[in-house]
């Protein structure tokens, strides 16, 4: 476990609030993040059922359930969902996820469906409590046909999601990325194959184009911090991933498996 503050200012933080282990759900870690404006705060998302419990220890050192004013899911996959019925009985917050999900979301037990507000395909401006402003940015098909990313403009960190997520083993546990180069050999396979097309990704570096950023911060694995972000970017930029290796029969080619 990890509790990290990425940006910490005296009315603004943007915390990395945890990293699950795999021992706890039977999968790969995950990251939780927080991003807390005064006593108010935003969790971006929050995770599966099995970590629920350690999420809300770490969130406890900054705020309480009652001051948590919104959600934020990336999409819609169980590892980010799958503990939002236990976030509902402890507080009134909204959860923002794509419109596509929107009638998906119930199936993990979400009962209110009214509580999810469907972020459009341009992605929207948010302001879930007064003074906190966030740029939710679409990032269509990194993976999910639905996926977005949140911009915090305060801290300068995207939070991107699966983009830059590590496949790390369990004996490795950096809390940031320094070395681009010694860092490709976690991510160049899950990114071949969870990414879907280099159009996609060239649409989602035209949108970030104007952001000033100091930091990617991704749903797993460490976070990208100084040339690493340049780095990263500019890997991206040449990939060829999901259908641009595909062949009929179920066959890729060039992609090594994440």
């Amino acid at each position: 476990m990890r509790n990290i503050r990425l940006f910490d200012a005296a009315n603004h933080k943007f915390i990395l609030l945890n990293e699950s282990d795999a021992g706890e759900e039977t999968g790969i870690r995950s990251n939780q993040y927080l991003v807390m404006h005064g006593d108010v705060g935003v969790l971006l998302d929050p995770g599966g059922f099995g970590v629920m419990p350690r999420v809300l220890a770490e969130m406890l050192r900054y705020t309480t359930p009652d001051k948590i004013c919104a959600f934020i899911l990336s999409h819609q996959d169980p590892d980010i969902i799958g503990g939002l019925a236990t976030w509902f009985e402890l507080t009134d917050a909204p959860a923002y996820i794509s419109r596509l999900w929107t009638r998906f979301v119930p199936h993990y037990g979400l009962r209110d469906a009214s509580r999810f507000i469907g972020v459009p395909d341009e992605g929207m401006d948010v302001e879930p409590a007064p003074g906190l402003h966030l740029k939710i940015v679409p990032a269509h098909f990194l993976h999910s046909e639905g996926q977005i990313n949140v911009y915090d403009p305060v801290a300068r960190i995207l939070f991107t999601g699966d983009i830059g997520a590590a496949m790390l083993p369990p004996e490795k546990d950096d809390a940031f990325v320094d070395d681009f180069a010694a860092h490709l050999p976690f991510i160049e396979g899950f990114h071949r194959r969870y990414m879907v097309s280099n159009r996609a990704i060239q649409c989602w570096l035209e949108t970030i184009a104007g952001l000033e950023i100091d930091m990617l911060a991704p749903q797993h694995g460490p976070v990208y911090r100084g040339a690493a972000v340049a780095d990263f970017l500019a890997w991206l930029r040449g990939l060829q991933c999901g259908v641009d290796l595909m062949q009929s029969g179920g066959r890729f080619t060039s992609l090594l498996q994440g």
